[in-house]
């Protein structure tokens, strides 16, 4: 079997250009983009080919299997690409779960692929115990989680199953380069405050969809003492601030814990790594020889990058902190929550965000020497085996057991609403995970909290929602500086053959913002698996404008609002307007779910904030469709849009788009490569 070292330099472009512009997340995103021109400068909104270093899939690998075979894929084009990993229903012993855990095993074997069984942990965590996550590189998973890889200054980010499918079979997908903001981290964390902690006050502070669809990189002075545990919590709850990543530097913190890491694994030896190791015994990915480049090649941002915006926080005013019920954007003080006695019924410190050496470190040094309440239930489960076993070498699992807690074996479980433990009716729970959204835990009628793992455990023994830590409330000092944008020609385009140089039609305007899919695609019809391009075309945007049908026409070109497509996942919200015969989507901006559906599908969006801004401006909100008669006309080469005697930029529509498009969709397009 090949080693797993060989994908990262393979991956790898020449080197970044030295124009002293690009942001971490741009650089990172260069080193793993396909097909670029000689000299091409990735940037914001860039639309590119990429080959992650790797790709993770859990328990939805038999769901990619499907998709993978559907599209005529018969064998992994890089079989050290993949990692599958079993750890969000791996409490069901279940005949039907087993055969799917084992088919999956299989499919893994016969693939040559890395494999880790239920019960070796959550996959994000493995990925970084492992080293697939690797400082520097660029890492997808088929899980929204996969931002939590920046706290190793990678870029991760989530992708949908068929470009999980995608990428096995060819190498690469698409990404189109996000708005990057940069949040400053200032002074230091005060002693029993947590990284969960600041990233609670992130989520609470800034609460008006400030990071939406963005990439984050983090800075500041504070970063400093913030370990690396604490960064991957920071880094994993950005999905739930609503970015797309989430990046600490490489700096002196990073590079001491891949040299400890390394260490351990050397005294662990190689038994636990799936795929043959290179020659001399090193472990494929987290070797000497590794780091030394790591070390050589530290990538950073140049200084004067653009970014969209600064977000300031001083890690001195972050105290222990609750977030909730029922959403992460609504915090309050463990004081001020103490002080209100909500009692509760189960606790659980489990999750890909709270369950590492240190947080299992910080819930038993609270109750040592104390006992659970009577009336609730206290769950623990480890992000690995690995981290339950150098828990218990220091005491700390056996001081949580004798406490009164429940161990669940190493995987997700009550996070996701799978296996014992969950909330029932009306009960209340406070839990260490990154999501408390109505119905994930349990019953949809239950309340849930999140905190910190020290919070967790004070609120177990206390019976309700207590801090561990009191002090006097503080205020939370932010900042927020909106950077303004440079105006900047449109970028030069080449196009593949076949590819419109320009696209022209009459504009409709739809102003609302937060257009959810279920206003484009009523959900009503979502599971009709027969329904046709035209009975979709029929329906489309009924339950936003019962008017549209008749205003619209084939080859009109749509404008919406912001975070259009916001919602579920369901693809017939992006084809149905697509069925309908609108050319492509224009809006200020988009929901990233749906601008992978939509592309997906062969069919093409644009940012343009400064386009919907001006159609507000001029039409207002007083009808919902306004059929304008007016022609926008977009010049793809050019990157330029005209409407109304005034030229505005658009993101370039690179190759990777126009690929997708001329193919009809991302399926079409890998059937394409096989052929080829």
């Amino acid at each position: 079997m090949p080693n797993n070292s060989s994908i990262e330099k393979s991956n790898i472009q020449d080197p970044t250009p030295n124009i002293g512009r690009q942001t971490l997340v741009e650089k990172i995103a260069q080193r793993f983009a396909v097909g670029l021109k000689t000299g091409q400068v990735v940037l914001s909104g860039d639309y590119l080919s990429i080959r992650p270093a790797h790709i993770m899939t859990h328990d939805n690998t038999g769901a990619v299997m499907n998709k993978f075979k559907a599209i005529g894929a018969s064998k992994m084009q890089n079989p050290r690409q993949p990692v599958f990993t079993l750890d969000h229903n791996v409490q069901d012993t279940s005949e039907t779960n087993l055969k799917k855990y084992h088919g999956i095993e299989a499919f893994a074997s016969d693939m040559g692929v890395d494999f880790y069984p239920a019960g070796r942990g959550i996959g994000h965590q493995i990925m970084c115990e492992e080293g697939y996550a690797f400082p520097g590189t660029m890492m997808v998973a088929s899980d929204s989680h996969s931002n939590m890889y920046g706290g190793l200054g990678v870029l991760g980010t989530p992708i949908v199953r068929t470009d999980a499918a995608a990428i096995w079979a060819t190498g690469r997908t698409w990404w189109q380069v996000p708005p990057i903001s940069k949040v400053i981290l200032t002074g230091k964390l005060n002693p029993g405050v947590t990284g969960k902690d600041v990233i609670i006050a992130l989520c609470g502070a800034f609460n008006h969809d400030e990071v939406l669809n963005h990439a984050i990189e983090f800075f500041g002075d504070g970063l400093a003492s913030l370990s690396i545990e604490q960064r991957l919590t920071i880094a994993n709850m950005t999905t739930e601030w609503g970015a797309l990543a989430g990046v600490f530097p490489i700096d002196d913190v990073t590079i001491d814990w891949i040299r400890k890491r390394i260490d351990t694994i050397r005294k662990r030896g190689l038994a636990n790594v799936p795929s043959d190791a290179d020659g001399g015994g090193e472990h494929p990915r987290l070797n000497e020889r590794r780091l030394n480049e790591l070390i050589e090649n530290r990538l950073k941002a140049d200084e004067d990058a653009l970014y969209r915006q600064e977000l300031i926080l001083d890690l001195s005013t972050v105290q222990p902190s609750v977030s909730g019920p029922g959403n992460v954007k609504t915090m309050m003080s463990a004081l001020e929550a103490d002080q209100k006695n909500i009692k509760i019924h189960k606790a659980y410190l489990v999750s890909c965000v709270n369950s590492r050496v240190e947080d299992l470190a910080e819930a038993a040094s609270v109750v040592q020497g104390k006992t659970v309440a009577n009336e609730v239930e206290f769950y623990i489960a480890a992000a690995s085996n690995e981290v339950q076993q150098e828990s218990g070498n220091r005491g700390d699992w056996q001081t949580l057991l004798d406490a009164g807690a429940i161990a669940l074996p190493p995987g997700c479980g009550p996070c996701i609403g799978l296996g014992i433990g969950l909330l029932k009716e009306n009960e209340v729970g406070i839990s260490a995970t990154n999501r408390n959204f109505k119905g994930r835990m349990g019953d949809p009628t239950a309340l849930a909290y999140l905190a910190s793992p020290a919070v967790v455990a004070a609120s177990a023994i206390a019976g309700k929602i207590a801090t561990h830590l009191p002090t006097q409330q503080k205020t939370l000092k932010t900042e927020i500086k909106p950077f303004p944008q440079k105006e900047v020609a449109g970028a030069s385009v080449e196009l593949i053959d076949g590819f419109p140089s320009q696209i022209t039609g009459d504009l409709v305007f739809c102003f609302q913002d937060n257009l959810n899919t279920d206003g484009i695609f009523p959900g009503k019809y979502t599971y009709i698996d027969d329904f046709t391009p035209e009975q979709q075309a029929g329906v489309v945007m009924e339950n936003y404008d019962s008017k549209f049908i008749d205003l619209v026409k084939s080859g009109d070109i749509l404008v919406g609002g912001y975070n259009f497509g916001t919602g579920s996942s369901r693809e017939q919200a992006a084809t149905a307007l697509k069925y309908k015969g609108i050319q492509l989507v224009i809006a200020g901006s988009f929901s990233e779910t749906y601008k992978r559906n939509a592309l997906n599908n062969g069919f093409l969006l644009l940012d343009v904030p400064a386009l919907t801004d001006a159609l507000k401006k001029k039409y207002g909100s007083g009808e919902l469709t306004i059929q304008t008669s007016m022609t926008v006309t977009i010049d793809i080469e050019r990157s330029t849009l005209n409407f109304d005697g005034r030229n505005y930029q658009i993101p370039p529509v690179g190759f990777a788009a126009q690929e997708l498009i001329l193919s009809g969709g991302l399926e079409n397009w890998v059937k394409n490569q096989i052929k080829s």
